[in-house]
């Protein structure tokens, strides 16, 4: 499988519907393993006030993204391996209030 960074833009208006929608993925990703893994999520504030996210993402293909993207009523903007990782100090314990 290969690593996949997924953008997903303006997707949320507030931090109740992306934890259901993270809740929905993580339901149908268990049923698929092999083709697609959630490895983490980056929350971030768009400009017009609405959450997204980067996530990263292990799966057979773009196609498979697209289809649990599909399945879960989530958007994928824009897909795009990822070449390496540089890890430079580790993720802290929590970046901030929007994700809880």
């Amino acid at each position: 499988m290969q690593l996949y960074a997924i953008r997903r833009r303006n997707a949320w208006k507030t931090p109740a519907e992306l934890q259901a929608t993270a809740e929905r993925s993580a339901r149908e990703g268990d049923k698929t393993p092999d083709q697609v893994r959630w490895i983490r999520s980056y929350v971030v504030n768009e400009d017009d006030g609405t959450l997204g996210t980067v996530c990263i993402y292990e799966a057979a293909s773009p196609e498979a993204i697209r289809d649990h993207a599909a399945r879960t009523d989530m958007p994928a903007d824009e897909i795009t391996p990822v070449a390496d990782t540089v890890v430079v100090r580790p993720d802290p314990e929590t970046a901030g209030t929007a994700a809880s």
